[in-house]
């Protein structure tokens, strides 16, 4: 088990993230850290381009010589990322840091920065992608590399998300992307997190975060699963993910179940 302890759960609702020392064993971190490495080289095409420019309707092209590639849904693409959404540890985790134990899939994807040339993503928060009712999103953000702001690890704002969903800035200047204001949450400024492969860290959809370029000889790997309370609803339509709203732990009681409506996710 992993559970937190009263200190770490304090330093969550103060901050707004944990960091959670590799739950996973040596086995299991080197299946997902071979079969993530094996699906971007399957996926590597144009089609896989996931820096911050363009629309997803030209694939995102620019002429930009920074790049991430990502690649979203990965439970579709093979059974060792599927295992990942019920590995108990992390949501033993969970449990503690979102306050309940029913636990609802919402999406996964994965991002690969390149050496020398890993585009930067500029600060966000979550909440203007997919807005829930109750605020109950969080992302589990795992390591597969050591992270620091050299190979364009993740930085935050501690705190930030106890100031609400902020002004969505992305949203006046561009129709496809999210993000908040850079003069008042400038990169610079932020808290690197320095994790080691195998780390994982949770934060809340309202964290302000981001991270740099990745300048240095050294790849950055990382995978996401985001997941909502059960019992949490959507504020809007948004695109549906595949699986979403999948039991992950616990019950949803307010899943339909009329024959009807058995097509809705």
């Amino acid at each position: 088990m992993t559970r937190l302890t009263a200190e770490e759960k304090k330093f969550y609702k103060d901050n707004g993230y944990i960091l959670i020392r590799n739950p996973f064993t040596a086995e299991e971190l080197e299946e997902l850290s071979t079969e993530y490495d094996d699906l971007f080289r399957r996926k590597n095409e144009a089609k896989t381009e996931s820096s911050w420019v363009g629309s997803d309707e030209t694939n995102r092209k620019s002429d930009s010589p920074y790049t991430v590639k990502g690649i979203h849904n990965l439970q579709m693409h093979h059974a060792v990322f599927g295992k990942l959404l019920y590995h108990d540890k992390l949501l033993d985790a969970l449990e503690d840091v979102m306050d309940t134990k029913n636990i609802v899939l919402h999406h996964t994807k994965a991002h690969y920065k390149p050496p020398e040339k890993g585009a930067s993503y500029p600060m966000h928060q979550d909440y203007h992608y997919f807005p829930y009712k109750k605020d109950s999103m969080v992302a589990a953000f795992i390591h597969l590399d050591d992270s620091s702001p050299e190979n364009g690890g993740l930085c935050v704002f501690p705190g930030s998300h106890r100031l609400g969903p902020l002004d969505d800035v992305g949203a006046r200047e561009t129709s496809h992307f999210h993000y908040v204001d850079q003069s008042k949450f400038p990169i610079e400024k932020s808290t690197p997190v320095l994790a080691r492969r195998g780390d994982v860290v949770v934060f809340s959809y309202l964290l302000v975060h981001g991270s740099p370029a990745n300048l240095s000889a050294r790849a950055r790997r990382m995978l996401l699963v985001q997941y909502a309370d059960a019992h949490d609803e959507p504020l809007a339509g948004e695109r549906a993910q595949p699986a979403r709203g999948l039991v992950l732990r616990g019950v949803n009681l307010h899943r339909d179940a009329t024959v009807a409506n058995r097509h809705i996710q």
